[in-house]
């Protein structure tokens, strides 16, 4: 089973993957936790780039490099442990690209599902987890934390876009999404994510998957 984390930066899901993760462990699931960008050698190389205020990338180029991690994550790492019955735990995935650079960057929800695609084929979440935080909480925690990378000193107004262009895929997506409340403490939403894992992890047991 493949599941899939998304929010704005600041929304908690890093945490709430590691919380999920010690639940999974407690019930003997096999799983495994991804990020992106990173995961393998060539990926991490990538998010180095990707990261660093040393380099001041087109919007096209930061696309294209989170593309080539993805295609490689997606080869060395997800599609094996998928095909040995592991639970895969992703920190964000393809809509990612879609909200941070299709909306955020202006770059056009079309050009970024067709690249995706290519990227990844058919390997795609069984869902995702939206952690929905409002994008002034979602800064405020930011700076609080002092977190400094590229991505996470955007401006107020880029993280409204990009939670609006969320807003946009769920809405288009919502059979694959599962909305949580992020501003709710860490422990009521790492509970309503225990749930909503309990019922995929049963319906895919009685599948037999």
């Amino acid at each position: 089973m493949f599941i899939c984390f998304e929010g704005i930066d600041g929304s908690g899901k890093t945490t709430q993957i590691k919380l999920l993760q010690e639940y999974l462990s407690q019930l003997s699931v096999e799983h495994i936790v991804v990020r992106e960008p990173g995961g393998t050698k060539a990926g991490e190389e990538i998010r180095r780039i990707l990261l660093h205020s040393d380099f001041r990338l087109q919007p096209e180029s930061e696309l294209l490099l989170f593309m080539a991690a993805r295609a490689q994550i997606v080869r060395e790492v997800i599609r094996p442990a998928l095909e040995k019955g592991l639970v895969v735990l992703a920190d964000r995935f393809m809509d990612s690209s879609l909200a941070y650079q299709g909306i955020g960057r202006s770059l056009g929800i079309e050009i970024v599902s067709t690249i995706n695609g290519f990227a990844v084929g058919s390997t795609i979440p069984d869902i995702t987890i939206y952690i929905d935080v409002p994008a002034t909480e979602a800064v405020l925690r930011m700076r609080k934390e002092k977190k400094n990378d590229k991505i996470e000193v955007e401006s107020l107004e880029f993280f409204e876009k990009v939670r609006n262009g969320y807003m946009k895929i769920i809405r288009e997506k919502l059979d694959n999404y599962e909305i949580v409340d992020g501003t709710r403490s860490m422990t009521e939403v790492h509970e309503c994510i225990r749930n909503i894992v309990d019922r995929f992890l049963q319906r895919f047991r009685l599948n037999g998957r």
